[in-house]
């Protein structure tokens, strides 16, 4: 038996479509953000123990590391032909993550955070960076490691930096 084919009306078209609009393509879950913090906590875990392996493991293929110089900007190539001498035995870097916040694309395959970080030598800093799914694992595409500077010094810093500039 045919039916007749049933037509809806344009104001019926454009509340569905927008209704579908509305839903989130990928719900990214607590999981997901438990496994970003996982990586994360290894990541500086592998640093503290100098286990070089373990820690450019991290990387995505073409990740970039930003140090806390203007100038220091290394693919993973170039930051691990840096960073090997600090590998050897009782090597290593230490930061003690807190305070840390991830949130994620609509679709859950990039993970963006920031984190204050606890260091011996340079006290407070912030890693803040981004972390892709590579090969269906969580990896660091770009770590950014900062020293933030309080307002009330800022001027001072500004002008220590101009001071050597010139």
């Amino acid at each position: 038996m045919h039916r007749p084919r049933r037509r809806h009306s344009p104001g019926f078209v454009a509340l569905l479509f927008s209704a579908l609009l509305a839903v989130p393509a990928s719900p990214v879950a607590a999981q997901d953000e438990s496994a970003v913090a996982r990586v994360l906590d290894d990541f500086h875990d592998a640093a503290s123990k100098a286990d070089f392996d373990r820690y450019f493991g991290h990387f995505a293929r073409d990740g970039i590391f930003l140090g806390t110089d203007g100038t220091e900007r290394s693919t993973v190539a170039e930051f691990k032909e840096y960073s090997r001498p600090y590998f050897g035995p009782g090597g290593g870097w230490t930061y003690r993550p807190r305070n840390r916040h991830v949130s994620f694309t609509p679709d859950g395959r990039t993970a963006f955070f920031d984190e204050l970080l606890d260091n011996d030598g340079l006290g407070e800093t912030r890693g803040s960076g981004v972390l892709i799914r590579e090969d269906d694992r969580w990896k660091v595409a770009q770590y950014n490691l900062s020293i933030p500077v309080p307002n009330a010094l800022a001027d001072q810093v500004v002008g220590l930096i101009r001071a050597r500039k010139c």
